[in-house]
């Protein structure tokens, strides 16, 4: 199992330690419920070494990928990132990524355990094209902030961060040493840096007042505000339009892999299932569970989070006919009401 630049100093300060997404780091540091208020109502943060970076470069590179990727690569703005989709040609979902134009090449963002396949997938349509891939990890890796202090904890750690707009990055200086601070989609903040300086900036913004917390507390968090993790959530059996996230997609921007059946799914204007939230009442369903209305199959769940409020909320699939939200269906004895994402009663959950 492979360690991030972290690993080390997380475990000796107490930290327990646990592979995620493909490298071991940390899953908690103490109490749960204080990690996942953190989030929620402070300031968490949290090692990112699970998160994979490929460079990409060559006079080609920008276009290639726009014929490969679901979104729209070819108008990327530097200093701007975009969610993609990785699709085969009958348009099942190979793997998911952030992909920001850093000027002189691209930054491909993915998690450790989808980054070689991904590599290998791409790497099998450079034909006569100029595009090199290069794996970065071994030099480059990333701190996480999240929650609604985080901008007042990344000032008083002297870091300057972009402006709100998600998917923007900007460069730096901190300490001497060159780092990259991006504004996710979902609220929070990466600080990308080389390895030897990731310690110094996670003391530097705990002592501003960032509250460690692990990966379950991040799992936590990303179920409540209905983030799908792909793995998990996202299979090679789905198809883009019925994972809900259409920010991954582009409908102008030409062709690309898969691209003739995510228009032709377009074009019927349906799917035939959709992801969605579920609420339980009773026993939490496991993930693969499926989901009954009428004596049928209607659905399965791929996550649950039992909330420190006593709510327990899940994610998964269901078939539209079944109904729209509010809707009770069943997974044997227990009750499954259909919820909006993300779980609209949970407001100290939005940031």
């Amino acid at each position: 199992m492979p360690v991030t630049a972290l690993t080390g100093k997380l475990k000796a300060s107490g930290a327990r330690i646990a592979e995620y997404h493909g490298a071991g780091t940390a899953s908690r540091f103490d109490d749960l419920p204080s990690e996942f208020a953190a989030l929620t109502s402070d300031c968490g943060i949290f090692d990112l070494g699970w998160r994979a970076k490929l460079l990409l470069t060559g006079a080609d590179c920008q276009k290639w990928l726009n014929g490969m990727v679901t979104n729209n690569v070819r108008d990327l703005a530097v200093g701007r990132g975009i969610y993609n989709f990785l699709l085969n040609a009958q348009g099942h979902i190979l793997g998911d990524m952030y992909l920001y134009n850093r000027g002189d090449h691209f930054l491909l963002d993915t998690d450790v355990s989808q980054a070689a396949k991904m590599r290998e997938l791409l790497e099998h349509f450079i034909i006569m094209d100029d595009v090199e891939i290069r794996d970065a990890m071994d030099r480059l890796t990333a701190v996480g902030i999240l929650g609604p202090h985080s901008r007042q904890v990344l000032a008083a750690a002297g870091v300057a961060s972009p402006t709100n707009e998600p998917l923007q990055v900007q460069d730096s200086v901190w300490g001497g040493a060159g780092i990259t601070v991006a504004a996710t989609e979902h609220g929070g903040l990466e600080i990308w840096c080389a390895h030897e300086h990731a310690p110094k900036l996670w003391d530097a913004l705990v002592a501003a007042g960032a509250i460690p917390v692990g990966t379950e507390a991040l799992e936590m968090w990303r179920i409540a505000n209905g983030i799908p993790q792909y793995g998990q959530d996202i299979r090679e059996r789905d198809l883009p339009q019925e994972t809900g996230q259409m920010h991954a997609l582009n409908f102008s921007k030409g062709c690309y892999v898969g691209q003739e059946i995510v228009e032709r799914i377009r074009s019927r204007g349906a799917v035939h299932r959709h992801f969605t939230g579920f609420q339980t009442e009773g026993p939490a369903p496991a993930p693969g569970t499926k989901l009954q209305a009428n004596g049928k199959d209607v659905g399965e769940i791929t996550s649950v989070a039992a909330l420190p409020t006593g709510r327990t909320v899940a994610l998964g699939y269901v078939r539209k006919e079944a109904g729209s939200p509010g809707t009770v269906i069943t997974s044997g004895d227990t009750k499954v009401r259909i919820s909006d994402l993300p779980f609209a009663e949970e407001p100290a959950l939005k940031l």
